[in-house]
């Protein structure tokens, strides 16, 4: 029978006992209905089952001109769940980031440190440095503020420090940077010119600072008069031309930047409420080394250290310089390598990227270049069988469309890893569905929250998301998605990966 108000009270007298017999029922309903709604909801599926119902997403008409490759594979008994085009080349985007990082943790090692050394050749003059003061850099691309607090100048802070302990206040010398660890190539193969001006397209060097971008900052000021623009850091390499003006607060802010090309001319233009809280944009700058000993000079400068001579790079000195005339100071050591492949994955970071690519290929022959790189990842998928005529490697980060796999490569990669003794390392790097990363957002209030661990990507008609989950029944999971030649919107695609996903996760098997 069902409890109403109106079966309660639709009799004139009711018997006491059966009143509280009656609440005591709808009370207890309640709280029946709450302890069920609380168990998660499973799906039982044969297999025909599972693959007919993923069938039905990937179907869908909005794909029509879409390519998707897919491929589910059960990592506890290997068996194929689902496939779709896995043997076909796809541009993996982001994707490409598994490659790089999973074959980093193996070829160095997740202890591995970048090393910055700081060297002079000249001589120690009670407090005066008579010399040059040389910093060599072998590819960190954390001298930033990320591990910092966001202080960008914390580790120049700390050489300050080092060089007063040595009792220096004085640099009667250059300040050099020598970047040979590299090659001069700065961009990823491919990489559309029209990228260049972005953060994620930042310039890769053995000599980097802040990520090799400038942060600005856009305020607004007095209506029609032009916004206040500030950056950091603020440096004689970077000119900014503020075209910004402030608008009422029923205008709307737009606006465009650009770096002009083969310089460091920041051209922003655009309009900026007079209400609109600080405005921050990333611009990547040119010649990272140069930018680098600029920055550091006017620090020192800054902080109680006088430096007679320029800041330069070590390629242009005229007269060069003789490298062996200069011993160590002191060393810096970023943090360990799991740190680092945290920041890529997590958070898609393509500058981190190129630069642990070139790493791979100096720490293996020598020099870090792309080509010594991708050579290193071709020897480390070899151990999985996989020839180099499967697929096409071009940068490290998945920003070029010249990148070619299948989702078969990339699983085997997913399953390799999973029985390494370097698996934990390379699964925490991975971002947490409705957690942290780029699925921060994604899967929410559903089953697949907290257990999807997956890397995304997503360059133009390009949509990616590959990783580890765990089934209602904790069988551990394996899978690939990635979808070429999407005209529509991302989010489309990212709709069909989360529920696929979310199936998934309730998956109970028949």
């Amino acid at each position: 029978m069902k409890l109403t108000s109106f079966t309660v009270l639709k009799s004139n007298k009711l018997n006491p006992l059966i009143l509280v017999l009656v609440l005591f029922s709808v009370q207890a309903f309640a709280q029946t209905k709450t302890e069920t709604d609380s168990i998660p909801e499973y799906w039982l599926a044969s297999k025909k089952e599972i693959w007919n119902k993923i069938d039905s997403f990937f179907d869908d008409p909005a794909f029509n001109s879409s390519n998707w490759g897919v491929l589910i594979q059960s990592l506890r008994t290997g068996e194929v769940l689902y496939k779709r085009n896995e043997t076909k080349l796809f541009i993996p985007a982001s994707n490409q980031k598994l490659l790089t990082t999973s074959a980093a943790l193996e070829i160095l090692g997740p202890s591995y440190q970048f090393r910055t050394i700081v060297a002079t050749d000249g001589e120690i003059d009670g407090s005066i440095l008579n010399g040059n003061l040389m910093i060599k850099g072998y590819g960190d691309p954390s001298i930033s503020g990320r591990f910092h607090n966001g202080n960008i100048f914390s580790v120049f802070q700390t050489w300050v420090e080092r060089l007063q302990e040595i009792g220096i206040d004085e640099i009667r010398g250059n300040i050099i940077g020598y970047d040979d660890a590299f090659d001069e190539i700065n961009l990823g193969e491919a990489w559309h010119w029209d990228y260049e001006t972005y953060w994620y397209a930042a310039p890769i060097g053995a000599l980097s600072f802040n990520d090799n971008c400038v942060d600005i900052t856009i305020k607004p000021s007095k209506v029609l008069s032009q916004a206040v623009v500030t950056s950091e850091p603020e440096s004689k390499m970077i000119t900014i031309i503020n075209q910004v003006v402030t608008v009422p607060s029923d205008s709307v802010t737009n606006i465009q930047f650009q770096r002009l090309r083969s310089s460091n001319i920041i051209r922003i233009t655009g309009t900026i409420k007079e209400n609109q809280p600080d405005y921050k944009i990333y611009v990547s700058i040119n010649n990272p080394t140069q930018f680098f000993v600029v920055t550091l000079k006017k620090y020192l400068e800054d902080n109680g250290i006088k430096v007679t001579g320029f800041a330069i790079d070590y390629d242009d000195i005229s007269n060069r310089v003789d490298i062996q005339n200069f011993r160590d100071l002191f060393d810096h050591y970023s943090k360990p390598l799991t740190e680092i492949i945290r920041v890529i994955n997590k958070n898609s970071q393509n500058f981190f990227a190129e630069q642990l690519l070139k790493t791979i290929g100096y720490e293996l022959f020598g020099l870090g270049s792309a080509e010594h790189g991708k050579y290193g990842i071709s020897e480390f998928l070899a151990k999985m069988d996989i020839t180099q005529s499967q697929y096409r490697i071009s940068d490290g980060s998945g920003l070029s469309r010249l990148n070619l796999i299948t989702p078969e490569i990339l699983m085997k990669i997913l399953v390799y890893m999973n029985k390494s003794s370097l698996f934990s390392y390379f699964y925490n790097s991975l971002p947490v569905a409705g957690v942290d990363g780029t699925i921060s957002s994604r899967m929410k209030n559903s089953p697949a929250e907290y257990n999807v661990r997956a890397k995304t990507g997503f360059v133009g008609f390009t949509r990616s998301l590959s990783g580890y989950m765990n089934t209602y029944e904790k069988e551990p999971i394996a899978f690939v998605m990635i979808v070429n030649n999407l005209l529509g919107p991302i989010s489309v695609a990212d709709n069909v990966q989360d529920k696929i996903c979310i199936q998934l996760s309730k998956l109970k098997r028949k």
